[in-house]
């Protein structure tokens, strides 16, 4: 009877085995039903995201959606990426598949894809699905939604993003971010407005160059410029990408010879780019963690209504602590060494002096 199970035991497996194996070969299963991608990287942006020739709706028929974790090779370089539509759907340094309208790209979100993989336009590019809605709870933890229309906000500040920022030492009313007054978007009227009602005297324009700034929107921004109160650096979103720091550089430098407030830091959104350099700024005046977090978050809040104590707070909440991480070496920061990171990073990396670094906490704290 034994010897009878046993048989009848192993036979179950062997068949079993066959079927997974028929299932695999024949395409049954929901990967299998797939197929591979087989594209090129079309048109590099100034962040060094790549499009890919292939357009979304193509991408989507052939099964792909946000959720999905794929494999991607381009060139020589293969990595793990999930498919999604909004770069914060991945942590800072995260690979990410974005579909927006009908362009799929391939970014890092706060990085520079095309240099840290060596892309190029035509580089050939293959995308293979690993895990059919294998990332699906993370991106929908961070799914985020905004209106473009005022009526849908409390103030003209929470549609523009406007704000002073008060973290640690820095004077109140003496530093204020937002998103972009010289945008030709619905916001940009709305922030130049409040530019003008804050009387700021000095703005490094973290997204602009002078050519592309829409001036003739916001005559009080442009007479800052005409008076060469307005720093114009074009910048990408890498803190670590050399094109950032360079530019970076010159951002500092202008600010410690610009000694007269209000100042303005800001870039499109005013979320990411002036996220981290308004951080890095409270960092080098005395800020908490915490007080940097907070001061990040509310950009989520004012945008796209995130709410405090959910998982897609938290989880956001997360990429200031993480940005110094990364600026540590991987090592762990803390409100005793937050300052010291950030001063080393401005000193060592971007390369300002130390009496430069001087004259910006002096114009900073000083009421």
């Amino acid at each position: 009877m034994k010897s009878t199970l046993r048989k009848l035991t192993i036979t179950l497996s062997i068949v079993t085995s066959i079927a997974v194996l028929i299932a695999s070969c024949t395409g049954t299963s929901k990967t299998a039903d797939v197929p591979t991608v087989n594209t090129h990287i079309a048109e590099i942006d100034k962040y060094g995201n790549c499009a890919l020739a292939v357009p979304e709706s193509e991408f989507s028929a052939y099964g792909y959606a946000p959720g999905d974790l794929t494999t991607v090779t381009v060139g020589t370089v293969t990595f793990d990426a999930p498919v999604g539509t909004n770069y914060s759907d991945v942590d800072n340094g995260s690979f990410l598949i974005r579909v927006n309208g009908d362009t799929v790209s391939i970014a890092i979100n706060m990085g520079n894809f095309s240099r840290t993989s060596g892309g190029e336009t035509g580089t050939p590019v293959t995308i293979t699905l690993k895990e059919k809605a294998g990332y699906l709870q993370q991106y929908e933890v961070r799914q985020l939604k905004r209106s473009e229309s005022r009526d849908d906000y409390v103030s003209d500040e929470v549609f523009a993003n406007f704000r002073a920022v008060s973290a640690g030492k820095i004077a109140e009313n003496r530093l204020y971010r937002s998103c972009n007054p010289v945008l030709a978007d619905a916001r940009g009227p709305y922030a130049a407005g409040l530019v003008e009602a804050a009387r700021i005297k000095t703005v490094l324009n973290l997204a602009d160059s002078e050519e592309s700034a829409v001036l003739s929107q916001a005559p009080y921004y442009a007479s800052l410029a005409a008076d060469d109160a307005v720093v114009f650096l074009n910048m990408g979103v890498s803190f670590t990408d050399p094109d950032f720091i360079a530019k970076l550089y010159d951002g500092l430098v202008f600010l410690s010879q610009h000694p007269t407030g209000p100042y303005l830091v800001h870039c499109n959104e005013g979320k990411d780019r002036a996220g981290f350099v308004s951080a890095l700024l409270e960092a080098l005046n005395g800020a908490t963690l915490a007080e940097m977090t907070a001061d990040y978050m509310l950009s989520f809040e004012n945008y796209y209504g995130v709410q405090k104590d959910t998982e897609q707070y938290t989880a956001i909440g997360q990429t200031i602590p993480k940005m110094f991480t990364q600026l540590n070496d991987g090592k762990r920061v803390t409100d005793k060494n937050v300052a010291h990171v950030a001063e080393r990073y401005v000193l060592q990396t971007v390369g300002i002096s130390p009496a430069q670094l001087a004259a910006i906490r002096n114009a900073l704290q000083q009421p």
